[in-house]
């Protein structure tokens, strides 16, 4: 229940820096934008696992830059859900998509520094380095 509350945490995080930095992503209200990071966190967790799988070949073959685009595509597809939250283009979405890779991947080391975990990056679990 933690690490989905961590990835949520996440989300929230990534998106907002995305929706501070970048032009073309919009938030009407803080209210409309705590909903997109739920959509947009539902998203991920329900229908880009079947997206990498499905274009998993596609990946390998870009040495996983497309998994960029599965991101890109996500965040316009919550902007498409939720009113109230806008992304204008596909550039603004990629651009987006990185930035909250790049967020999510400071937050969840920082997460693992400060608790003392070891993050699994395959399931999002996380298991004390101590032993009970």
């Amino acid at each position: 229940m933690i690490s989905l509350l961590l990835v949520w945490a996440a989300t929230v995080i990534g998106l907002g820096v995305a929706t501070f930095l970048t032009p073309g992503i919009k938030a009407k209200s803080f209210f409309a934008f705590i909903i997109a990071a739920t959509v947009l966190s539902l998203i991920n967790v329900f229908i880009r696992p079947l997206l990498w799988l499905l274009t998993a070949p596609l990946s390998v073959l870009t040495f996983g830059l497309f998994v960029l685009v599965i991101n890109a595509l996500m965040v316009m597809l919550a902007a498409a859900l939720v009113p109230g939250f806008e992304v204008k283009g596909f550039g603004s979405a990629l651009l987006g998509a990185i930035i909250m890779l790049l967020v999510g991947v400071i937050v969840f080391i920082s997460v693992a520094l400060l608790t003392g975990t070891e993050i699994n990056w395959y399931s999002y679990e996380y298991h004390s380095q101590r032993l009970h």
